[in-house]
This record gives C-alpha cells, structure tokens and sequence, in this order.
C-alpha cells in the first residue's frame, strides 16, 4: 500500500512538470532566441486534427537523413546549434493551422537549407500537410537596429546633461571654497566674511545665505543678525565701524532695518531691489545696491518720519545725480567762446532742465545738513545751559518756549507729571536709562552735552548733542 502511494506522488510530479513544460514553451524560445543568429518562421496547415507531438515529430522524423549528418536536427539541437522548436497549434472545422518557429546559430547558408527542409514535410501525424516558410528574421539586425536608437538616446540624454553637470559640479566646488571662508564671529557664533574682524567698516546682512552670496562676488566684510533680534555683537561693532545696514527688499527687510536703526549705530543703509532678497542678487546688483546706500540719518527723516517709501527716495537721488550730470556736462560748452555764438548753445537756457538744480538743492539740503539747522535752532538755549555753573535743563514746548528751567536732578520727575513738553536741552549726560523716560513722555527732541552707553534709540525721539 505505501509502495502504491509513492508511485502516484511520482507520477503527478512528472505530470505537473510536463505540463509546466508545456505552458513554459514560449518563455524558453524566448530565452533562447538571446543566443541564435536567425530565427525561422512557418505556417502549417494539416488536413485532419493533430497535436504538437506530432507536428515536432514529423518534422524530426522526415528530415532525419535528408541533409547528412552535418545538418541533422537532432545532432544539431544536442550541440545547441539548433534552438527549442515551438509550434503553437489551433484547430477549426477539422483541419489544424498553426506556426512553427525554429531558432538557429548556424550561418545564413545552412539556415536557408534547412529552412526549405521545412517546406518537404506533406505528412503530420495521420494527416496530410503543408509546411511554408514565412521569413527568416536575422536577430543581429533586429539586435543592431535595437543598439541604433538606445545609443541615440542615451547619446541624446549626455549631451543635454553634460553643460548643468558641469555648472552643478562648478558651483559646488565654489560653495565648499565659499563655506571654508565663512567664519563664526562673537560669541553667538555669527555666520560672517574673513575681513570682519579686522575691516574698517561692515555689511550688517540678515542670514547665512546673503553672506555666502556675498562672499561669492568677493565682498568679505559682510556680518548676519540670523534673526529679528539684534546680538549684543553687531551693537557693539557698530559702536567702533562705519555700519552699512544691507537688508531684503521685503517686508521683513523692512522690519528688520527699523530694528537695526534703533538698537545699533547705523552709518549707511542699502536694501535690495523691490521684491528681491540678498542671497539671490547677482554680482552687478549687489554693487548697484550698495552704491545707492542712504545715510541713516536720511532714513529716519524721510521715511520713519515722513512715511516715504525707501525705493522712492533712492530714484530721487539718482534723478538728481543724473540731472547734477548734465549741469557738469553743459558747464564746458557755456564758457566756450566759440560756442556761445551757435545757434543751439543760444537756445539751451529755453529748456526746461534749467530750473531743476535749483529743485535738487531743496530736497537735498534739509538732508544732507540736518544737524546745523537743528543746533541753530536750540543754539541761544545751548550757550545758556553751557554757561550755568549748576547742572541746569530747559523743558521747551513747540514754539521753543522755555516752559520750566529745572535741575538736572528733578528732570526725570517733571517729565512723568508733563506732556507737553516738545524739546528738552541740559548740560548733563545722555543715558539709556533718561532716552527711555524722555521716549515715554512724548518728548520730540533731547539735546545733551554727551552721550554714554546707548543702546536704542527711539524712531520718534531726535538725540543732538553739543559736539555734533
């Protein structure tokens, strides 16, 4: 009984691989077909129904002999010159049609004979038959052709990859060279140009890529905040440098910049063009933004002031440079006695370019001698103060109009009761701690002898002192 059950678990195994055989036909020609030259295709009809036995069976049997040894088919497929033959059949109103497919290593020769071996089959199996050959296909050129358009691809694919490989790689190399420059300055660590620690004068920037861009177009004096709060640092440093201020031509920028104004001692202020950030600017850009710099004192009156928009005040100065231009251009041809007498150099006074730099010297004048108007203004109460022997304050309303003459001392009181003070001028010191009082209370303008350990100053509050 136990011999019986092992014979039937033999003969399934051997059914299920033949049939795996049969269904794995087409995946084995496939595979072989990798290794031939040519690959014969034929069509076959039988007269009566046959199965694929019998179709590779008659083709074995009725060219055993036909073409001598060299080209026998069962000597041929042990060498493996000779391929798996695959014959797909399928049946209608008695007769059998189907193909047959024969792949070959041999040469082109030997190929085509025994192709047309193929077509002297007339029997398969009981029935009668009729074999023609279709075609033979060369795999080497199907191959070739295949080779053609893939190394036209990939060829196609290298050149448009080839130029943005190179500047991917250049920029690269440029970035680490540009990284290994960039040093931590302070004590918070701040990203900054090699020149920092030593350079006359810095640009204050507002992170680690605008320093990086401008370490690439060569400028490496360049500091970040990395933040809206400005570092006790850059509060320092701007005590001791001349400070350009260069920040993002958005609303951050702008906020940013206002923060600066207050907390450190800005000398110059640069922003990018509208819409625009630092890190993205190109070389010629960045050298436009920092030649159109605007002092501090400039932005404070115009715009915080005033309310006038940065970009607008910077197109003003560059119209009145480009019209100072042409007032340097036409001063030669004026004085040019040969000139003089022209026709055209007659007519040039009848332009209406002639009244405009008297245009220039009111706007620029108020801005570019802010101080000398303002000490005239408190000069008399200046001098009295100076000449007290006590440490004496004036508080003055709008008018200048000395509304309490106190001392220094009680200041700080009288400012807390009043409200109506405009202007405050004494003879003592300029502290944080009296800045702060004197911003609280609504006071416009604070005028002292010196000024000691300030740290912001307040956009609404005008700090003079008798040395400036």
């Amino acid at each position: 009984m136990k011999r019986k059950k092992t014979v039937l678990h033999h003969i399934l195994a051997e059914k299920q691989k033949f049939e795996k055989r049969k269904e794995g036909d087409g995946m084995s020609a496939k595979d072989e077909f990798g290794t031939t030259k040519y690959v014969i295709y034929a069509e076959f009809e039988a007269s009566g129904i046959v199965e694929r036995p019998d179709v590779v069976g008659a083709i074995f049997g009725q060219t055993e002999g036909l073409l001598g040894d060299d080209l026998d088919l069962r000597e041929l497929q042990k060498t493996g010159r000779i391929g798996r033959i695959r014959v797909e059949v399928h049946t209608k109103a008695g007769k059998t049609y189907g193909t047959i497919t024969v792949p070959s290593s041999l040469d082109r020769v030997e190929t085509a004979i025994l192709a047309a071996a193929l077509e002297t089959i007339d029997r398969v199996g009981p029935a009668e038959a009729n074999i023609k050959v279709l075609r033979i296909e060369d795999v080497r050129a199907t191959k070739r052709k295949y080779i053609i358009e893939r190394a036209k691809e990939i060829l196609e694919g290298l050149m448009e990859q080839e130029i943005p490989e190179t500047q991917e790689l250049t920029e690269e190399v440029k970035k680490a060279v540009r990284a290994k420059e960039l040093i931590e300055y302070g004590p918070e660590k701040l990203p900054a140009g090699p020149h920092v620690p030593f350079s006359d004068s810095i640009i204050v920037v507002e992170g680690r890529a605008d320093v990086l861009n401008l370490l690439k177009h060569g400028i490496k004096n360049a500091i970040a905040v990395e933040g809206t709060s400005v570092p006790e640092t850059i509060t320092k440093l701007s005590k001791e440098r001349i400070v350009t201020a260069f920040t993002d031509g958005d609303r951050g920028g702008e906020l940013i910049l206002k923060e600066l104004l207050q907390v450190a001692d800005v000398d110059y202020v640069a922003r990018a063009p509208e819409g625009k950030e630092v890190e993205e600017l190109t070389k010629k850009e960045i050298v436009k933004s920092l030649r159109s710099k605007v002092p501090a004192e400039q932005v404070i009156t115009e715009i915080f002031y005033k309310g006038r928009n940065f970009y607008d005040v910077i197109k003003e100065k560059e119209k009145a440079k480009a019209r100072e231009e042409r007032k340097e251009e036409r001063k030669p041809t004026a004085h040019a006695p040969s000139q003089v007498q022209r026709g055209p150099v007659e007519r040039k006074p009848e332009k209406p370019e002639r009244p405009e730099p008297k245009r220039e010297e009111r706007i620029i004048k108020p801005i570019q001698q802010p101080k000398p108007s303002e000490l005239d203004e408190f000069g008399e109460l200046i001098e009295k103060v100076k000449a007290s022997k006590e440490s004496m304050a004036l508080l003055l309303d709008k008018d200048k109009n000395v509304l309490a003459e106190i001392p220094v001392r009680e200041m700080t009181g009288r400012l807390k009761e009043r409200k109506d003070v405009y202007a405050v001028v004494f003879n003592g010191v300029i502290t944080q701690r009296l800045i702060d009082t004197v911003s609280e209370s609504g006071v416009k303008y604070l005028v002292g002898a010196r000024k000691y350990n300030v740290v912001r100053r307040p956009i609404n509050l005008k700090i003079v002192t008798f040395a400036e």
